[in-house]
């Protein structure tokens, strides 16, 4: 039996289509145009924005589908998959938590929000596994060196967002799409790595 199910695939492909595909889709049914440059995904989901029930649903489901992924991709040490679990659920309880009326902010909010995006950012160093020990399907893509330079990118990713934010930047929100939707992506990347290396060692 293979070690990665394949509703693994179906999981980690519905996290970056469900947050894209809502951020994209949020924004351009907005009667006043929406800047995605400048403004976060969470004001998507304010409670005075119209039709916030797109992005609050998006979010719901990219946290519902990291926590699957977590759960399925069992090459990656328990560690990662704890970590990679956390950083969605703390996704659900940001859909759940969301900003308030009239631009105000949320201390709950951005707690949940920072556990998420540094979970989602760590999880790779954490999912790491040694040198692979023949008749495993672990692959190179949970060894050490690319688990560690996929939590360096994404922690760039995630410094930018964080500097913007505190600097009052003008990139705010492009600095957030590119951290989370980095951070979206990388699961379904392990996982078609980790299948194919299953598939090479398998007899015949």
């Amino acid at each position: 039996m293979r070690r990665v199910p394949w509703w693994a695939l179906v999981s980690s492909l519905a996290a970056p289509v469900l947050l894209i595909g809502g951020w994209t889709i949020a924004a351009a049914v907005q009667p006043v145009r929406f800047d995605s440059v400048v403004r976060t995904i969470s004001e998507l989901a304010a409670r005075d924005t119209p039709h916030r029930w797109l992005m609050t649903s998006a979010l719901a489901g990219v946290g519902v589908s990291h926590v699957v992924t977590a759960f399925a991709l069992r090459p990656a040490a328990a560690a990662g998959r704890l970590v990679h679990g956390l950083g969605g659920l703390a996704t659900l309880l940001v859909a759940a938590l969301p900003l308030p009326a009239d631009g105000g902010s949320s201390r709950a909010h951005t707690a949940v929000a920072a556990v998420s995006f540094v979970s989602l950012a760590l999880w790779p160093a954490f999912a790491s596994r040694g040198p692979r020990v023949p008749g495993q399907a672990v692959g190179t893509i949970l060894g050490p060196r690319v688990s560690a330079a996929a939590t360096v990118m994404l922690l760039l990713a995630l410094a930018w967002f964080f500097g913007e934010l505190l600097m009052g930047g003008q990139r705010v929100g492009l600095a957030e799409r590119v951290a989370a939707g980095a951070q979206a992506v990388w699961p379904l990347v392990v996982v078609l790595s980790a299948r194919r290396a299953e598939q090479r060692v398998e007899p015949g």
